[in-house]
């Protein structure tokens, strides 16, 4: 406070004759109040303020690419409610967006403009749109849908380098490789990987045979038993339920791990089950057939009881998730400074 050009030292006021809260006040002078942090507070505002501008502009960079790409999204959304095996596609894009909300604070600890790494990720996106659009090397109309989407996430990596720079893309590295689910799996690619687990199941089924002692003749992907004979046909391959356990092995692996090792290993382990519960459904409903009933190989149990399995499965990965927490909690604490 100033009077009369001079400048007034700081005072309390105290007095019975006020009341409790206002018996002591205290007036601060002009340099004690430049001790306030406004500076910094108006630094955050206008932080958050450019983040939101930045995450407005990369929502129309998305929303717009869409609008590019109308054709081949439609052809996707209707290949994903017309066929079970292509069922999580329209999935993969929601489940990407929630885990960048998720972690927002992480990705977005450090943001800049990388007009070079963008340049690149959109130079990726030209070539891979120009490819499919010579049609000399587009063989089938399912992998020109699958280079179409690959462009188009090549184009969303692209604008969010462009806007947020190169530490917010490593930091948001899974939930743009996860991204990569979106693309669908060309039919060549998509049969052989049927075709594995049609293997992979009849060699888990006879494992079982084997192991509770039923005499059974392997013919390739036939069994011939002493009642039936069944056959591991491509509807027994289990593709849906298996992509379903491999999505959720890598959300699973992602949130609840920590080192990398660590997760490749849950996630194979992951793989490993999308084998190994089509073969424990094949012997069990098998050995139903041979010992029960032989309506077993045509009822309920057979055409419904993949959840069943699926879960059984997942409870299966739950010993190892705990043993891979508990081995790095012991990490942490032998690191720990004593």
């Amino acid at each position: 406070m100033r009077a009369n050009g001079s400048t007034v030292a700081p005072f309390d006021i105290a007095s019975s004759d006020l009341p409790e809260h206002a018996r002591k006040i205290r007036y601060t002078s002009a340099p004690e109040a430049r001790s306030w942090p406004w500076p910094n507070a108006m630094e955050m505002l206008s932080s958050n303020t450019v983040l939101t501008k930045r995450c407005s502009l990369f929502v129309c960079w998305a929303v717009v690419s869409l609008l590019l790409f109308i054709k081949p999204v439609s052809s996707l959304v209707r290949l994903s409610l017309s066929q079970d095996d292509a069922s999580y596609l329209v999935l993969i894009p929601i489940i990407s967006a929630v885990i960048l909300y998720l972690e927002r604070h992480e990705i977005f600890r450090q943001v800049s403009t990388d007009v070079k790494l963008g340049g690149a990720f959109l130079f990726l996106t030209g070539l891979a749109a120009v490819a499919w659009l010579l049609p000399r090397n587009v063989p089938s109309l399912g992998l020109q849908l699958s280079g179409w989407i690959l462009a188009l996430v090549l184009l969303w990596v692209s604008g969010f380098a462009f806007l947020f720079g190169n530490a917010a893309l490593k930091a948001a590295y899974f939930p743009f490789l996860f991204l990569l689910l979106m693309v669908p799996i060309p039919n060549f690619l998509l049969d052989r990987l049927i075709f594995l687990l049609e293997e992979g199941s009849a060699w888990i089924t006879g494992a079982l045979f084997d192991l509770v002692g039923v005499p059974a003749l392997r013919e390739g992907l036939v069994f011939h038993l002493a009642k039936v004979s069944i056959e591991v046909a491509k509807e027994c391959s289990g593709i849906r339920s298996s992509m379903a356990l491999l999505i959720l092995a890598l959300l699973v692996a992602h949130f609840q791990l920590r080192s990398f090792w660590n997760k490749v290993l849950f996630v194979a382990c992951g793989l490993f089950m999308m084998i190994l519960k089509n073969g424990v459904r094949i012997a069990t409903l098998t050995l139903l057939a041979v010992y029960v009933n032989p309506d077993f190989l045509f009822g309920r149990l057979h055409h419904q009881g993949g959840v069943f399995f699926f879960v059984l499965a997942l409870l299966l990965l739950l010993p190892l998730l705990f043993l891979l927490q508990r081995s790095e909690a012991k990490r942490r604490v032998m690191a720990e400074p004593s």
